[in-house]
């Protein structure tokens, strides 16, 4: 049964609907029905949205893989921790009107990090 790696599966659901409704908000704020209509509000509403699409379901995958396979349960609250932070940062970055961009590159740096060190550990407990 898996355990731990629903925790964050949910919270990143719950991340993925709330950036959903900014989109929403934004739209109708705007009146923009589809695509961005020239606003830039609208246009990194989406981008943050997007974004999150891009990555979070592969992150989840890995993760739940891991549990499968039996990865120790610190290292899979390491990373769906390490990976909640970092997709929140980079939410907080970009999305804000003027953008953090500290909260953006290191949300996009420990994307990168968790997603390669879930792969890597992914390919390491299958093989060896």
């Amino acid at each position: 049964m898996l355990t731990i790696s629903p925790i964050y599966a949910g919270l990143l659901g719950l991340l993925v609907v709330w950036l959903s409704v900014g989109v929403s908000t934004v739209r109708r704020q705007k009146k923009v029905s589809t695509g961005d209509g020239g606003e830039k509000a609208l246009f990194k509403a989406i981008r943050v949205h997007s974004n999150a699409i891009e990555n979070i379901p592969i992150a989840i995958i890995l993760l739940v893989l891991l549990e499968l396979q039996g990865a120790p349960g610190w290292a899979l609250h390491v990373a769906g921790a390490t990976f909640l932070a970092a997709r929140l940062m980079h939410a907080y970055g970009l999305g804000r009107e003027r953008q953090f961009v500290p909260g953006r590159i290191y949300g996009a740096y420990l994307t990168i990090f968790t997603i390669t060190g879930t792969a890597v550990a992914n390919i390491c407990y299958a093989v060896l």
